[in-house]
């Protein structure tokens, strides 16, 4: 069954949400990094509540590989921007040139968010240990892979191709947003889950992941052309 306009507009108005997430988490952390790039790192004081004092020792950690996590996160804003715009079939067809040159741009700013995770998942340590580092190092290897089917389909003038791979990368590109709540969710419970940030982030980021790459895989599926009829001639 084919996707009716209402649900269409549903998933265009999550998309649009998520991705003004995606822009919101990363321009917070530019606020708190590029004045450690300017000034040098500074110890953050102690917290007022226990609560308080595990967001801060997120942030100090970010706060400690500056220059790699804004080389991750200022191309992830742009990928987040140009996204939405990208899938838009009206701006497809009145700027296809557009269309075009943002892609490219999307594309190069994909595969710098791409091998910049691998890099932070590699020599960061990870707040959710083995179990987050996993799900990074492979939904960051598959999303890379996925943008450069993407451009060699394209490439190849593989339109329908092209177009389901793209889905793929930006479903995943996109989950980081979406990962955001789920970790809030682990955090509001906390108190009755008894779960800690480094038992939780983990399942947080396998939980989103795994669910945008599916609802990618159903949104391929039900938007697929339908196959034209063939008649048989005597």
């Amino acid at each position: 069954m084919k996707p009716g306009m209402g649900f269409r507009r549903l998933m265009w108005g999550a998309v649009i949400f998520l991705a003004l997430v995606g822009i919101a988490v990363a321009a917070r952390r530019m606020t708190h990094l590029l004045p450690i790039v300017a000034g040098g790192y500074r110890a953050p004081g102690a917290a007022a509540n226990p609560r308080a004092a595990q967001f801060a020792v997120l942030d100090d950690l970010f706060a400690h590989y500056p220059i790699l996590t804004l080389v991750h996160i200022v191309p992830g804003m742009l990928f987040m921007v140009l996204g939405p715009l990208q899938f838009s079939s009206t701006i497809r067809a009145r700027h296809l040139r557009w269309h075009r040159w943002s892609g490219r741009v999307f594309v190069a700013c994909g595969l710098v968010i791409g091998i910049s995770a691998l890099a932070m998942s590699f020599g960061m340590p990870a707040i959710g240990g083995v179990n987050q580092a996993a799900a990074t190092i492979l939904f960051a290897t598959f999303f890379l892979f996925a943008l450069c089917k993407a451009f060699w389909h394209i490439r190849r003038r593989e339109v329908a191709l092209h177009r389901q791979w793209m889905i793929r990368a930006f479903a995943v590109g996109l989950a980081v947003a979406t990962i955001r709540p789920i970790i809030g969710v682990f955090f509001a419970t906390s108190r009755l889950s008894g779960l800690t940030p480094h038992e939780f982030f983990g399942i947080a980021f396998w939980i989103g992941f795994v669910l945008h790459l599916n609802a990618a895989e159903a949104w391929i599926h039900a938007t697929l052309p339908e196959p034209v009829p063939v008649t048989l001639q005597r």
